[in-house]
């Protein structure tokens, strides 16, 4: 017999985590996950960050809190899930949406900046994946959901950023391609501990872009536009719940079909 599709999408009594979650593709992540019933934690460097939003999703009767997290020190990691862990339950859910980008000049960056960007981006996914896939997979399991980028499966196409004095730095792709076949390589340590690792791969989200590059953008996009906030939330759902219980090791673009072309 099969179970009815909106008892399949129900975060209710689950607990999840977004590291980034204040960050434009993490907020509507967390709002998403509150509003399928979760106990939602947003752990970032500054909590502070888009504290109007999340009053208002409190006043709207979400459960959602906020928490400090070096998501580049395994000491507070540990921590946080630690005092999560007392506070509520083991979390089921962790979104990995927090990162850090040193490098804005592009190819002449130093050195340092990108020792930076390894420390607190790629020592940060390891420990927080290493961490709560252990805790996740000791309490029955849970669903991990790495975000990572259209720049982690394909090159970003520098037409796009013609006189927009716009770029993407060279350790995002890195890091993002990194991200997805740790991700799967994760998925095939803890699928028989019932832990899911799963990867999403925005697109680039609206975020009042300057000219040209707006236009550029969205003429490359099959859909003709950039991603909104809502575009976030069904795949962080989808992912997070039961709905996705047999999908493990894989990659989600939602890209308006940028990656299919």
């Amino acid at each position: 017999m099969t179970s009815n599709v909106f008892k399949l999408l129900d975060l209710a009594g689950s607990c999840a985590v977004v590291v980034g979650g204040a960050g434009k593709i993490g907020l509507p992540m967390s709002e998403a996950l509150a509003e399928a019933g979760a106990k939602v934690y947003v752990a970032s460097r500054d909590p502070a960050r888009s504290q109007a939003r999340f009053d208002a999703m409190r006043a709207e009767g979400l459960d959602i809190e906020t928490i400090a997290l070096d998501q580049s020190s395994e000491t507070s990691v540990l921590e946080v899930l630690d005092t999560i862990s007392r506070k509520s339950r083991v979390p089921d859910i962790l979104v990995n949406s927090g990162v850090e980008r040193p490098m804005k000049k592009m190819m002449d960056d130093t050195t340092d900046n990108w020792d930076r960007s390894m420390d607190v981006n790629a020592r940060g996914l390891f420990v927080l994946c290493r961490a709560f896939a252990r805790a996740m997979a000791a309490n029955g399991g849970g669903s991990i959901i790495n975000v990572a980028s259209i720049y982690g499966v394909a090159a970003p196409d520098p037409a796009i950023y013609e006189g927009s004095g716009l770029g993407t730095e060279p350790d995002y792709p890195f890091l993002k391609g990194g991200m997805i076949m740790f991700s799967k390589y994760l998925a095939a340590q803890f699928a028989q501990s019932g832990v899911r690792v799963n990867c999403v791969a925005p697109g680039g989200l609206f975020n009042n872009q300057p000219e040209p590059f707006l236009s550029q953008y969205v003429r490359r996009v099959p859909m003709r536009r950039m991603a909104c906030e809502d575009d976030m939330k069904g795949v962080a759902l989808f992912l997070a719940s039961r709905a996705s219980a047999y999908i493990t090791g894989t990659v989600i673009p939602v890209d308006g079909g940028w990656t299919a072309i």
